[in-house]
């Protein structure tokens, strides 16, 4: 079977949601499914905290800078593609945080074009590199509210993050399979259709928009894997200790294959009432961390999650070891006039759509169906 590699940048202005949107992606495609995802961090970032190199602050001008994270950059995606022909999964997903293309957002045309050509490339063969771009518009352009979520220590100004947006998509505007994915929706539909962007580039039936949620019997789980081809992973949730009253905090382990990605999550409620979650992947050293900041009263939230396909809908079951007669399936279908039809092994108890009484932080209390 010939691999499929697709390589897709991440970029955008400052608070516009990458990080949040590496850890979906990651999610959604696993190694249980044939897929391998390989992130590349943002070069700039590394070359600041990892080696103090940074413009100005050493005596580099901003043009010397671009040199070493040019430089960086083109060595992470070389080890990254030899990578990508050398794991065992027959698709392989690269996802760039920033590349090549954003450094022109801070030098000129001219400057960029003198850099790159020591490398050998124009503009042209630089861009020519990704399958894919997905910019993702900053917060700071229509969502002001949530600039600062998940990162305190964000220096940038609301101005200053419009400007640098604004500069980044215009550096990328050439690209043939750009995507804009702007602010007009709340933050979890933002990334619902950044991940329906990515689907529709692999070739993939993209995931749906409604959301219903039911509390079921026990469905007998081997016949939904023969007839579904439902794939089964594990996953453990934990509650951390409320340190601000508006913001949920929780870490999730989540089994990949042999391994396993390890993610921390906030939700913020909002003034409106709102709930905007921003998520990162953590290392299981931070994940091992977290868990001393576990929530006294809540367990951790043990389950197995199937996921398949029934046409052009998808269901995900959660089968819970407390509980050995119920479990709950979430159904997906693709706009509010769809109706949802169900698979006949599957008995509906009764919907639980938005009760608060089949959320994960109440079972990891009661732990019971």
């Amino acid at each position: 079977m010939e691999k499929k590699i697709v390589k897709i940048v991440l970029t955008g202005g400052p608070a516009a949601g990458k990080t949040t949107l590496i850890s979906r992606i990651l999610k959604e495609f696993k190694q249980d499914d044939g897929w391998r995802v390989i992130t590349i961090p943002e070069t700039a970032t590394d070359l600041i905290s990892g080696f103090g190199i940074k413009p100005f602050g050493n005596c580099l001008s901003m043009l010397e800078f671009q040199d070493y994270v040019v430089d960086d950059q083109l060595h992470k995606e070389k080890l990254a593609l030899k990578a990508a022909e050398a794991v065992p999964e027959p698709n392989v997903l690269v996802v760039y945080d920033r590349a090549l293309l954003d450094d022109k957002a801070y030098i000129s045309d001219e400057e960029f074009e003198q850099v790159i050509s020591k490398f050998g490339l124009s503009t042209q063969t630089a861009m020519a590199k990704y399958d894919a771009v997905i910019h993702l518009v900053t917060c700071a352009k229509g969502a002001e509210f949530a600039y600062n979520l998940g990162n305190t220590a964000r220096t940038e100004s609301l101005d200053h993050a419009v400007e640098m947006d604004d500069r980044t998509l215009l550096a990328w505007s050439a690209h043939p399979n750009l995507k804009i994915v702007d602010n007009e929706v709340n933050f979890e539909r933002k990334m619902d259709r950044a991940v329906r962007e990515i689907f529709r580039i692999v070739g993939r039936p993209e995931p749906m928009d409604k959301k219903h949620k039911y509390l079921i019997a026990m469905p007998d789980m081997n016949q939904l894997v023969v007839n579904y081809g439902a794939v089964p992973f594990e996953m453990t949730q934990n509650y951390l200790v409320v340190t601000n009253p508006r913001i949920e905090r929780r870490i999730r382990k989540q089994k990949n294959g042999s391994d396993y990605l390890f993610f921390y999550t906030e939700k913020h409620l909002m003034e409106d009432g709102t709930m905007w979650d921003t998520e990162r992947p953590i290392s299981s050293k931070e994940y091992k961390k977290y868990l001393l900041e576990a929530e006294p009263g809540l367990q951790p939230v043990h389950k197995v999650k199937y996921r398949f396909n029934r046409g052009r809908q998808r269901f995900e079951l959660d089968v819970y070891p407390f509980s050995k007669e119920k479990a709950v399936m979430f159904a997906y279908a693709g706009n509010d006039t769809d109706e949802i039809s169900l698979p006949p092994e599957i008995e509906i108890l009764r919907e639980v759509t938005g009760d608060p009484e089949y959320k994960n932080k109440t079972l990891a209390r009661r732990q019971t169906l």
